[in-house]
């Protein structure tokens, strides 16, 4: 039932910039830890950021300094500013969501969102 929902994806040139935004979907509920994964074809899921509830962020070497993560509490919803985009960013990107509850620790994936950047 619950589900997150990306958006935001698209083709640009090289140099440019898009903002990926993840919300949920289905019953309310809170997220501790929440963040972006990108693979590309052939390749390997691979971290690109994630947020905590507090604030705290980690980037993968290869997007730091040029993506940008965020999220708002209220709405359960992470988003990721993406700057200085090249050919090597090119891959379907997922939004993550951690939940942990008494009965358990829960992780949620988004469908995917297209990013494919062009030179």
């Amino acid at each position: 039932q619950v589900r997150l929902v990306e958006s935001g994806g698209g083709l640009v040139q090289a140099g440019g910039s898009l903002r990926l935004s993840c919300v949920p979907s289905g019953s309310i509920f809170s997220f501790n830890t929440m963040g972006w994964y990108r693979q590309a074809p052939g390749k390997q899921r691979e971290l690109v950021a994630t947020i905590s509830v507090g604030g705290g962020r980690n980037y993968a070497d290869s997007v730091k300094g040029r993506f940008t993560i965020s999220r708002d509490n209220a709405k359960n919803t992470v988003y990721l500013q993406m700057n200085s985009l090249s050919p090597e960013d090119t891959a379907v990107y997922y939004c993550n969501a951690e939940q942990i509850r008494l009965t358990g620790k829960y992780t949620y994936w988004g469908q995917g969102t297209q990013v494919t950047v062009s030179s």
